[in-house]
């Protein structure tokens, strides 16, 4: 394929969520283009949010709305309760304007952003995301969120999960989450925060944590959920305006060494991705789960993936390595 073909299998009218993307952030359409007004308004409609949509469950009673898989649990079991879905609807384009995904919306705000003694890293940086993505970033509760994210990042400029002195390149939500809000809404400790952590991910070169390269790190993968490989590195420190740093040479080049042939990325694997080859310093911490993980994809592995393809591309446009 050739680059404008590549482009053209992206703006398939079949999966409108990718197509509403490569139209605002490959080819730069404003939100007023009429193509960009009919790709977002189908997002709900057909494709993978509009079958996500499908099974969020029946409301029981005016307290049980908004959830997936069952009204007990809304973050296990992984991958497919509440939680899980609702961020993936969120990275799709699915907003608060969209009747179900408000109602997640009032859900999660009570039961995960209300008390911030309940929070827990990576869950509060990945909804905050989620809630800014669908119109959210002028709310309090995602306010205070990020202002807990910067209170809790270490002194080495990273975040874990995890109870540690140090940080962990997989804890990258945090960066993810200032990268979403728009710069008009940063404060002074976001500002700081962001560069001390673009700095722990450059000084590692997005990768060089324990002993050996740790494998899934180096696979693609989507959803990504929580976890971290390079493609993810890449797009957190995009939007932050980081790769230009030398530092970010090595991943950038694995990037591009991955596409393929004709042009495409493939989506390498689906989590949970751990690995045997060797364990991060987060990895090898992670306590046992009760509840087994049920594996949630919107494509096949190993098979070209229009989701791994449009990230690829917006990471190589930051940077104008796109052909």
């Amino acid at each position: 394929m050739t680059q404008d073909q590549v482009v053209d299998w992206l703006l398939e009218k079949n999966q409108p969520a990718v197509r509403f993307r490569t139209l605002t952030e490959i080819l730069d359409r404003p939100l007023d283009d009429e193509e960009v007004k009919s790709a977002r308004s189908q997002i709900p409609k057909r494709g993978w949010a509009a079958n996500i949509l499908k099974d969020q469950l029946p409301d029981y009673e005016r307290f049980w709305t908004g959830y997936w898989h069952n009204y007990a649990l809304i973050d296990r079991p992984k991958y497919v309760s509440t939680v899980y879905k609702f961020l993936v609807l969120a990275d799709l384009g699915v907003t608060a304007d969209n009747a179900q995904m408000a109602k997640t919306c009032r859900l999660l705000s009570g039961r995960l952003l209300k008390d911030s003694r309940s929070y827990h890293l990576c869950k509060t940086a990945n909804v905050a995301t989620a809630f800014i993505h669908a119109g959210y970033d002028d709310n309090h509760r995602v306010r205070r969120a990020l202002d807990w994210l910067v209170k809790v990042q270490k002194e080495d400029g990273g975040w874990h999960c995890f109870d540690s002195p140090k940080g962990t390149l997989d804890c990258w939500e945090p960066l993810a989450a200032f990268a979403a809000l728009p710069r008009s809404r940063w404060n002074k400790g976001i500002k700081r925060s962001v560069e001390r952590g673009a700095e722990f991910y450059l000084e590692r070169q997005l990768f060089r944590e324990g002993s050996k390269k740790y494998a899934p790190w180096f696979r693609f993968h989507y959803p990504v959920h929580y976890y971290y490989d390079l493609l993810v590195g890449l797009e957190a420190l995009g939007p932050l305006g980081y790769l230009r740093d030398g530092r970010a040479k090595f991943a950038l080049a694995h990037l591009q060494k991955k596409r393929r042939r004709d042009g495409r990325w493939n989506l390498d694997s689906v989590h949970p991705d751990l690995g045997s080859e060797t364990e991060s310093s987060y990895s090898s911490e992670v306590p046992f789960e009760p509840f087994p993980s049920i594996p949630f994809k919107l494509e096949e592995p190993g098979r070209p993936s229009k989701m791994i393809t449009l990230r690829a591309m917006k990471v190589l446009k930051q940077v104008s390595l796109l052909p």
